[in-house]
């Protein structure tokens, strides 16, 4: 275990109001790669950057290719909890953490067991006809061919997710803020704190530690207790043989 890893044991093993926010870096170690990750192969398949094919314009404009990319690059199915995912799930039934606040939109955290979630950027797992609001899950919009279309009265079906030139549900918002403001300690794990207005939420935490757990540099390194630049599985795994 290494120095930084024995030091946010001992945080944790002392803390009762725990918050963690998180990102893509999480669910990675589950298989899901950052869908912002772009190589060759993907200049080969297709014409602009994700950013823009996962923005509401967008997908307005030409569904069928939002939704080949969006089958191709966002829907893992077979993905499943890691040790971070499961970790934060203990923590939270033994009265430790408070709330999961994620930008992923994959349902790992619930899957593993989390009961307090907030999905600021939404989940694939819950789509709505956008006429009549009917709901589908994702077995539906994975046996689709092209774009989804309801069963019940033939409109267009969309995903539940918030895309770029939207704006996040402000329930969900209220709900990670109040979590953040009442936190002894905030985690920050597996983001580069690059996406707003989400990294923003950051600003209401007046804790006492703040930890950022994370393989490269974020904004908020310096004003950190402990920064771990160690895999986020490696970390909890540490915490897990620790407790």
């Amino acid at each position: 275990m290494s120095k930084e890893s024995d030091r946010f044991v001992q945080i944790i093993r002392d803390s009762r109001h725990i918050v963690f926010f998180g990102g893509a870096g999480v669910s990675t170690e589950s298989g899901i790669p950052d869908f912002r990750s772009v190589d060759g192969l993907y200049n080969q398949q297709y014409d602009f950057p994700p950013e823009t094919i996962l923005s509401h314009s967008f997908y307005r404009k030409n569904p069928e290719e939002f939704y080949r990319f969006y089958h191709n690059k966002m829907l893992f199915p077979d993905a499943r909890p890691n040790t971070a995912h499961r970790m934060l799930a203990r923590l939270e039934e033994a009265g430790r953490l408070d709330a999961v606040i994620t930008q992923n939109i994959d349902g790992l955290h619930q899957a593993a067991g989390s009961k307090n979630v907030y999905e600021l950027h939404g989940s694939v797992l819950r789509n709505y006809c956008e006429n009549c609001h009917a709901f589908y899950d994702l077995a539906y919009i994975m046996k689709s061919k092209d774009v989804p279309r309801c069963d019940k009265c033939g409109g267009p079906v969309k995903p539940d997710v918030v895309l770029y030139e939207e704006g996040l549900d402000q329930d969900t918002v209220n709900g990670a803020v109040a979590a953040i403001r009442q936190a002894d300690v905030l985690i920050i794990g597996g983001t580069s704190l690059a996406v707003y207005p989400a990294a923003g939420l950051i600003d209401y935490f007046q804790g006492k530690h703040l930890i950022v757990i994370n393989m490269s540099p974020t904004p908020r390194d310096r004003f950190a207790d402990l920064c771990i630049q160690e895999p986020i599985g490696q970390v909890f795994a540490a915490l897990e043989a620790g407790l």
